[in-house]
C-alpha cells in the first residue's frame, strides 16, 4: 500500500474522526423519527374512527362509553367548544382564549344592542386582507353562543354526555332530535369548514352522525 494510503486509512480510522460519521447517522436518524412520529400524530389528530372500529366490544355499555369518546373528538374540539363557554364572553382560537374584541353573551347569545355578534360575522366566512393578524372572520345565518345551559366549557366527556342527554340542558331535545342535530345541522357542519386559517374538527359530520347513532342505539351511556 503506497504512502498515501495509509494515511488516508489511518486518519479515518482516528477515534476523534470516527464518530462524525456516526453523529450524522444519529442525527438524521432521530429527525426522521421525530418526522414519522409528527406525521403520524397529525394523521391521529385528522382521523375519526367508525362505528365498525368498536364492534370488538362486546360489552354494549362499554362500546356505547368508547362511541361516545369518540364523538367527543369533533365535540370538545376548539371549534365547537369556543362557542359553548362558561363565561359571559366567546372564545376564540385553538387556544380558547377570550374573544378580541370584547362582545358580551347579551340574554339570547347575540350580544347587546351596538355590541352584536353580526355586526362582524356575515351569515358566511370572510376571508380578509393581507396585513390582518388573522385570516378569516367566520360566519353563519345563526352565528351567536349557544345558551348558558349548554355550557361545555371545563367538563369531562362525561359530563357533557349526560348534558347532551338531558332535555332541560339541550334545547328540549330527545335522542332523535340531538342526532339530527349533530349529524345534519348546518351551523354544526361549519366545523369542518371554518374558514382560513383555523383547523377544521376531524373526519366529518356523516361520521358524526354515524357516531351518535351507535352510541343511541348501544343505550347512550357516557364516559
Amino acid at each position: 500500500m503506497k504512502n498515501d494510503q495509509r494515511e488516508s486509512v489511518r486518519l479515518r480510522n482516528l477515534p476523534g474522526n470516527r464518530p462524525v460519521a456516526i453523529g450524522f447517522a444519529v442525527l438524521f436518524g432521530g429527525t426522521l423519527s421525530l418526522l414519522t412520529v409528527a406525521d403520524t400524530e397529525a394523521q391521529n389528530r385528522d382521523e375519526l374512527r367508525p362505528p365498525t372500529a368498536f364492534a370488538g366490544i362486546t360489552d354494549p355499555q362499554a362500546r356505547s362509553r368508547a362511541l361516545f369518546t369518540e364523538a367527543a373528538k369533533v365535540i370538545m374540539s376548539p371549534r365547537c367548544m369556543n362557542c359553548h363557554p362558561a363565561g359571559n364572553r366567546p372564545l376564540q382560537g385553538n387556544d380558547q382564549h377570550p374573544h378580541e374584541p370584547f362582545v358580551p353573551r347579551g340574554d339570547n347569545g347575540n350580544g347587546i344592542a351596538g355590541n352584536t355578534c353580526q355586526a362582524c360575522h356575515t351569515d358566511r366566512n370572510f376571508t380578509v386582507g393581507d396585513g390582518a393578524s388573522y385570516k378569516s372572520i367566520p360566519g353563519h345565518a345563526r352565528w351567536g353562543l349557544a345558551p348558558v345551559e349548554m355550557a361545555w366549557e371545563g367538563k369531562s366527556p362525561g359530563e357533557i354526555c349526560a348534558q347532551l342527554k338531558d332535555r332541560n340542558r339541550n334545547g328540549g331535545r330527545d335522542l332523535a332530535q340531538l342526532h339530527e342535530h349533530l349529524a345534519k345541522d348546518e351551523l354544526v357542519a361549519w366545523g369542518w369548514n371554518p374558514g382560513l386559517g383555523r383547523e377544521p374538527v376531524p373526519g366529518t359530520q356523516a361520521r358524526l352522525g354515524e357516531l351518535i347513532q351507535g352510541w343511541i342505539d348501544t343505550g347512550a351511556q357516557c364516559p
